[in-house]
């Protein structure tokens, strides 16, 4: 966790390293997985929330798309007050984290994909390419042989009375 002091100037204060910082100061920070915790360095009122705020404002105002588009915003605001706040509160947290550990998973199989020798990989899929194909063939033959070996009722041949 990562602790800063707001000045009522607007400075941000980083108060494990004893300086000031910018707003994409604490942006990086985020970016690297770290927490933070901002407070109001005469009242000790938690700000964190309306710098996080700030930090997604600036970013849309430098032209990424918005990923709370106004619908979403007029929608959220419609549930402030009402008995369903807490549950869409919890939903939306449980929703982004299940979608984060999936990301983290799909980025571990691409880790563990992309690590290997670009020509090994390509090998391997070759082979399990031509294995399958292998597969395909041999089957498709042995369905004619076991076709051609039973006499088929419809091929116009009458088969022996007894």
């Amino acid at each position: 966790m990562r602790y800063y002091k707001k000045y009522p100037n607007r400075r941000l204060y980083d108060i494990e390293q004893s300086k000031y910082v910018t707003i994409e100061d604490i942006r990086q920070v985020v970016l690297k997985g770290d927490m933070i915790a901002v407070a109001d360095s005469k009242t000790a009122k938690d700000l964190t929330r309306s710098v996080l705020l700030q930090i997604i404002s600036e970013q849309e105002g430098e032209g990424h798309e918005p990923i709370l588009t106004n619908r979403v915003l007029e929608q959220l605001i419609r549930f402030y007050g009402s008995p369903a706040q807490s549950v869409m509160s919890r939903y939306i947290e449980q929703s982004i984290m299940t979608f984060l550990e999936h990301q983290e998973r799909y980025r571990r199989r691409m880790m563990d994909f992309s690590d290997t020798e670009p020509m090994a990989m390509m090998r391997r899929a070759l082979e399990q390419n031509m294995e399958f194909w292998n597969r395909l063939a041999t089957s498709s033959m042995d369905a004619t042989r076991s076709r051609s070996a039973d006499p088929d009722p419809d091929d116009g041949e009458v088969p022996p009375r007894q």
